[in-house]
């Protein structure tokens, strides 16, 4: 439980789940001052002249909306936390990358709520975030039964596309997210990732074996194997060759 009481601001453009909001923080013993802001210039100026601890804040808001704001506050020397809280999932890997610490979609739960403030108190000592170990690895949220929970892209061993989805496999786990196979190959191409099929994007690191039968070529990826297409084929085989010499 953090030492001191959270101060808070909720801005939201409407006012039924603004208020809804402020009731079900209000119930938080981690939350003490709350202000609220109908929209963005309104919960900007209150940030400008107010020294809080975290905005839980609606996207589409009027004047400048929730990502507008986030990429402000991004500025200041010392920041607030940033919860998002709307109806709208497209814009989560966005909000993440403007290091949001959560992502909540309405109608919001008590519950779900109340995780997000414990990802804020756990995120650190209120008041000014020192910034994270930059290690590389790129945290893409994805949305499992109401929760949006968090996968690092070292762990993701090939992506699938679907429609305008892409579906993450890990070692366990398959996560779909809404961004189109074209735009993860284009983003993790200087990560080890290489298209090996019109539909698959792989992770060169996790390819265990790579097998030619009868002019057909697959890898495999744990345990499974997965099929390379034939204007793939060579380019893959150069690249395995040139990730293998590089590993220590």
């Amino acid at each position: 439980m953090a030492e001191t009481p959270l101060r808070a601001l909720v801005a939201d453009d409407e006012e039924p789940a603004l208020n809804e909001l402020v009731y079900l923080l209000r119930r938080d013993d981690r939350i003490g001052e709350i202000r609220t802001a109908k929209n963005g210039p309104e919960a900007l100026k209150i940030l400008q002249a107010a020294d809080l601890d975290v905005v839980f804040c609606d996207i589409k808001m009027p004047g400048l909306d929730g990502i507008d704001l986030a990429k402000v506050l991004s500025k200041f020397a010392s920041r607030p936390q940033i919860v998002f809280v709307t109806a709208y999932d497209e814009h989560a890997v966005q909000a993440f990358e403007l290091e949001a610490t959560d992502y909540v979609m309405k109608p919001v739960r008590a519950e779900r709520l109340a995780e997000a403030v414990r990802r804020v108190v756990t995120a650190g000592t209120p008041g000014p975030q020192q910034p994270a170990e930059d290690t590389g690895d790129e945290v893409i949220p994805v949305e499992l039964a109401g929760v949006t929970r968090f996968v690092q892209r070292s762990t993701v061993r090939y992506v699938e596309a679907q429609g305008d989805y892409a579906r993450l496999h890990t070692g366990q786990n398959s996560h779909l997210v809404r961004i189109p196979l074209s735009t993860l190959e284009e983003r993790w191409r200087d990560a080890g990732f290489t298209r090996i099929h019109r539909s698959t994007l792989v992770a060169l690191a996790h390819v265990d074996e790579m097998r030619v039968d009868s002019g057909r070529c697959a890898v495999r990826v744990g345990d499974d194997w997965l099929p390379v297409s034939r204007r793939h084929t060579r380019e893959l085989r150069d690249l395995l060759v040139r990730s293998t010499s590089l590993r220590p």
